[in-house]
């Protein structure tokens, strides 16, 4: 490890940890999370999960984490919708009525925020189109959403990942890949996309435990979006390559991680060396 990694990491109290391709890749929990979530534990120092991907609500994820082995509390965990939820509560207080593009645990989660999802019909028009990372995608709510896309209705778009790490020999169509479709139909991006690089996601964090962004490391697979968001933010970057991002990926991008690590064991092992 170079005294330039222990400078970055000897002030860090708060580690926000990406999901798919950081803790897990698709429905496999790797083997180093839960001793690395312990060690955390063990040395004071706190963690929560922030996740991209929407397609769950906060409680399923929750369910998902407790089925793998790994007891997580609402307060740790925050995901692409909850953000969006928050968005649209703070910049458009008068939005009720929304056509959410999303699977119906999503939905859900927007519902119990006190919100109303339209109807795939023309005449149930809504105040805003909201489109996430559907991996329920139904046609004619594709063109639905198309279509409220292009009566210039406010749009907001969930995340803007372009696919989801999986372990399974397939590709997951993300959000960001959604919205292009949308796009290659009306022309239309969306107003506004929450998630990472949006630095808003650590506001939570940042909030809660009274830090500095300088005091919080964001741990994902992505540059685009993890690392990009860290920068954004002014906390520190680390990129794992047990995910979607590889060594040619670092070797490529213009965003330079100032970290890069094999996977969560590696940053464990670089901690444990900073003590």
């Amino acid at each position: 490890m170079t005294q330039e990694i222990k400078e970055l990491l000897k002030n860090i109290k708060h580690f926000a940890l990406d999901m798919d391709g950081t803790i897990y890749n698709g429905s496999t929990l790797f083997p180093f999370t839960n001793r690395f979530l312990s060690y955390l534990k063990e040395n004071g120092i706190n963690y929560s999960f922030l996740t991209n991907n929407p397609s769950k609500s906060t409680s399923d994820y929750l369910k998902h984490l407790e089925k793998m082995g790994i007891e997580a509390t609402e307060e740790e965990m925050y995901t692409s919708a909850v953000a969006t939820i928050n968005y649209i509560k703070k910049n458009h207080p008068t939005f009720k009525r929304l056509f959410i593009l999303g699977t119906p645990s999503m939905i859900k989660e927007f519902e119990a925020a006190g919100f109303v999802s339209t109807e795939d019909d023309a005449t149930d028009k809504p105040d805003a189109l909201v489109v996430g990372f559907d991996t329920s995608l139904v046609y004619s709510r594709l063109c639905r959403a198309a279509y409220w896309a292009s009566q210039q209705l406010p749009y907001f778009a969930t995340n803007p990942d372009w696919v989801c790490p999986t372990d399974q020999p397939n590709i997951l169509v993300d959000c960001g890949s959604i919205c292009a479709c949308i796009e290659g139909a009306t022309k239309r991006k969306p107003d506004a996309v929450i998630g990472k690089p949006d630095p808003q996601m650590l506001d939570g964090i940042i909030y809660k435990y009274k830090l500095q962004p300088k005091e919080i490391a964001m741990v994902g697979d992505r540059i685009y979006t993890d690392v990009q968001m860290a920068i954004n933010a002014g906390a520190l970057g680390i990129l794992v390559l047990s995910g979607e991002a590889t060594s040619d990926d670092v070797a490529q991008s213009a965003v330079k991680p100032p970290i890069v690590a094999r996977d969560l064991a590696h940053i464990q092992e670089y901690l444990m060396e900073c003590k």
